[in-house]
């Protein structure tokens, strides 16, 4: 495979397990197609024109230094200058692909934030409800993200001739449908069940072991978890924590968390709602692994790094 068909199947996967429905992401794609036909010769010059055919603009290829079939790949969940010299060193790595979203990427990452509106109605909160409490939170994380040196890792890939790319969302995707799937087969009936359930998966058993497993935030260990809902698990980072009271309101007792703010804490047990933390880096290493598995398939040689922890599932 080359770095475009890498790239191309992550989205593709992401697709696949979009809580929206593949008909969703492609009403979201034509809208942009849509906006883009409509603008001047100079707003085109100014539009991201890979918002044309990439849903997820967190995930990118930011370098391809050669364009070449890919035989042996590093991947980690954070990709800084230390591990494109890590690369570097090893001497044999065709392409560095890391999780989290750098340049262009993470300038980005709160238009993927948009997505969580259909994911909290896919559990019950009123679409018009759920856009209208995260657009504050959204561009809450447009400013933040806006102060970042969003360039440093991709000039250290360019300057180093490394080739790179990030997966982001698509992999978010996998492991929240991983995790919706898992919880409606086994529908645990407590917090302490669903725990449980989480400490069998091989990333959150490995996080155990450093002090960092699946534990809750609110609620009781024996209190019963109702309506579970995965809605903090993918969709750029944390959306609102004012939709954890309109989530209550949809019937929804327990949500699903990689990670929890004291806000959202405090707003979660105002609301009489469960928080379970799966964790934050198993679980982004467990989206990873899904999408690694399928590389694996095709004889490509993962080396693990920055954090990421490999399981197979084939």
């Amino acid at each position: 495979m080359k770095i475009q068909e890498i790239f191309d199947l992550a989205i593709q996967m992401g697709i696949e397990s979009d809580f929206r429905g593949k008909d969703g992401v492609v009403k979201v794609l034509d809208r942009k197609k849509k906006k883009y036909e409509s603008l001047s010769s100079k707003a085109k010059e100014e539009f991201d024109e890979e918002a044309l055919t990439n849903p997820y603009l967190d995930s990118r290829i930011y370098n391809i230094a050669e364009d070449k079939e890919i035989k042996k790949i590093l991947v980690g969940i954070d990709i800084d200058t230390s591990e494109l010299l890590l690369a570097k060193q090893l001497g044999d790595i065709d392409l560095v692909i890391g999780h989290h979203p750098i340049g262009r990427g993470l300038a980005n990452l709160a238009d993927i934030m948009e997505m969580q509106a259909d994911v909290y109605n896919h559990y019950g909160v009123p679409i018009n409800v759920a856009e209208g409490l995260n657009l504050p939170r959204i561009s809450e994380v447009a400013r933040g993200v806006g102060a970042s040196n969003h360039q440093k890792s991709v000039d250290a890939a360019r300057i180093l001739g490394i080739n790179l790319m990030n997966v982001h969302t698509p992999a978010d995707n996998l492991v929240a449908r991983f995790l919706n799937n898992l919880v409606e087969k086994e529908n645990p009936e407590r917090v302490e069940d669903l725990i449980s359930i989480l400490k069998e998966i091989p990333e959150y058993k490995e996080a155990i072991k450093i002090g960092v497993g699946p534990k809750a935030i609110t609620g009781k260990p024996d209190g019963r978890c109702g309506k579970i809902a995965v809605t903090e698990i993918t969709g750029g980072t944390e959306g609102s924590p004012k939709l954890f009271e309109k989530m209550s309101q949809a019937g929804i007792g327990t949500t699903l968390a990689m990670h929890a703010s004291e806000e959202h804490r405090k707003e979660a047990e105002s609301a009489c709602i469960n928080v379970v933390i799966a964790g934050h880096i198993s679980s982004d290493s467990l989206g990873m692994n899904l999408f690694l598995d399928e590389l694996e398939k095709k004889g490509i040689e993962i080396i693990c790094s920055s954090g990421l922890t490999r399981f197979k599932r084939f």
